[in-house]
């Protein structure tokens, strides 16, 4: 009988769970939104609970809606929303606080007060990464700070902290399991890239106790096995990989050089920089791109906060669409901009500007601004920002980007993929098969396991299935100079 691989992709807004074939041809998909929670202005929060419950039923369902049952199942490959923190108790299993997500920004004024005591540069050889309220260690910080009773426990060795995967592994093996991948580990302010290790030094600086720690493992191997209760076998987790870490091996981007960009929620490129670590001289991150044995890859990374969250709020926000896919049908009847600039700081700047305090802003507007100028500067956003991330990685690299490999939903849109093409003058290239980022945790699952002998093998399974080259009447140095005008109006804007 055949087997298959189920890959559990836990997100910012949903969960999903896919199951793969041999040929990593999706059989069945089952996904279930999840609450978001703002208490207040830049804070972002999810109920761990309901992470749990919607990934576990969407697990199940997945398997009855093609007629599996779990003997079916090979092994598991966790693939999760990166950054997004969790503490919880480790008798009892419950979260003594919402999950912090990766876009909330409480902890900005705290980064400020460690950037002013000059601890950037030390912090950046560590880890590779900037200081900034996006990763793990302030947001544990702030909990252990203000939740009763949380850095008591936490140093007597009660609490336990995680990123989603952490959360999910400690669920599905019942407390058996507090484990963690290297490219999790890698997002945290508190792994050192060079030792993949934990760093005495910086959990000193955080005041975050070693005991509240997963162990960390690879990315691909026999990592864990789920409680006999979840399933109705225990099956190995065999693959753990950040969403992007994922997609970036979902897309096969396995040779120094090669690229991706995600269009989710946030738009988050990589690029593969083999097995050394480069320190971005243009406020790029570095990262542990995966660990499968002896063998290590890093990436530079460019992460933009806000991408196709830009949609949801001309939908949610503005009402001037009602679904998503509009936004083309809008865009599309105006031949450009009309002078128009939307820069979707809504959660500060990310890469390479890096202005955690930046907020939205729209620029060039004239009694003659339409609802489709808005949509179009909207969707341009999106390009614009990727064209920024693309240029610093080739600044850091010296490697000239010669094609994008693009997943998420937005590629759906073939104007933003369009744009993207002739900003870059480059050729975009979209798979055959756009699940990459849970298809790359079932590609490390699998070969975890032995479901696929190798990487050639994977290799050969993808396919693009469209691409786009570049236009070379569209006006992309003017188009690139009012982006550029618009992100500075929008940094003088935040500096009070």
């Amino acid at each position: 009988m055949p087997k298959y691989i189920l890959s559990l992709d836990q997100g910012t807004t949903s969960s999903r769970a896919i199951i793969f074939d041999s040929e990593g041809t999706p059989v069945s998909v089952a996904q279930k939104e999840f609450q978001q929670i703002f208490p207040q202005p830049g804070w972002v929060e999810h109920d761990p609970s309901e992470i749990w419950s919607s990934q576990i039923s969407v697990a199940a369902e997945a398997i009855s809606k093609c007629k599996l049952n779990s003997n079916d199942i090979e092994a598991i490959g966790i693939t999760n929303q990166r950054e997004t923190t969790i503490v919880w108790d480790k008798k009892t299993g419950e979260p003594i606080h919402n999950a912090i997500v990766w876009q909330d920004r409480r902890t900005s004024d705290y980064c400020d007060e460690l950037k002013a005591q000059g601890l950037e540069k030390m912090v950046r050889e560590k880890t590779g990464l900037v200081i900034d309220s996006y990763f793990v260690a302030t947001k544990v910080r702030w909990i252990l700070d203000n939740v009763d009773g949380a850095r008591e426990k936490a140093q007597a060795g009660e609490l336990a902290l995680g990123t989603v995967d952490s959360w999910l592994i400690w669920n599905l093996t019942e407390g058996e399991s507090h484990i963690t991948d290297v490219t999790n580990a890698s997002r945290s302010l508190l792994f050192n890239i060079h030792t993949l290790s934990w760093d005495k030094e910086l959990l000193e600086l955080f005041g975050i106790p070693e005991s509240m720690l997963p162990e960390v493992c690879d990315s691909s191997g026999e990592l864990a096995i789920t409680s006999g209760n979840i399933f109705s076998k225990k099956i190995p987790i065999t693959g753990i990989a950040g969403d992007q870490h994922a997609a970036l091996f979902g897309q096969m981007c396995t040779q120094k050089g090669m690229v991706k960009n995600t269009y989710g929620t946030g738009c988050f490129m990589l690029m593969n920089i083999g097995d050394k670590p480069i320190v971005s001289e243009n406020k790029l991150i570095t990262t542990v791109a995966w660990k499968i044995g002896s063998n290590v890859h890093y990436a530079l990374e460019g992460s933009i906060f806000i991408a196709g969250a830009v949609v949801q709020w001309l939908r949610d926000g503005l009402g001037i669409i009602s679904a998503s896919h509009e936004i083309e049908e809008l865009a599309v009847k105006v031949e450009d901009n009309n002078g128009v600039y939307v820069v979707p700081a809504f959660a500060g700047l990310g890469a390479p500007h890096w202005n955690q305090h930046a907020r939205g802003t729209i620029v060039g507007l004239t009694r003659g601004s339409n609802s489709n100028h808005i949509a179009r500067a909207a969707l341009e956003s999106i390009a614009y920002q990727t064209c920024d991330v693309v240029k610093a990685m080739e600044a850091d690299s010296g490697i000239e980007v010669k094609e994008l490999r693009v997943d998420g939903g937005a590629t759906n849109n073939d104007l933003l993929m369009q744009i993207q093409s002739d900003l870059l003058n480059t050729q975009i290239l979209k798979p055959e098969n756009t699940e990459v980022t849970a298809l790359g945790a079932a590609y490390l699952a699998g070969l975890g396991i032995g479901f696929w002998k190798d990487l050639d093998e994977i290799n050969s399974l993808w396919k693009k299935t469209k691409s786009y080259t570049p236009n070379t009447e569209t006006p992309v140095e003017r188009m690139i100079d009012g982006w550029q005008r618009a992100v500075k109006a929008t940094n003088n804007w935040s500096q009070n």
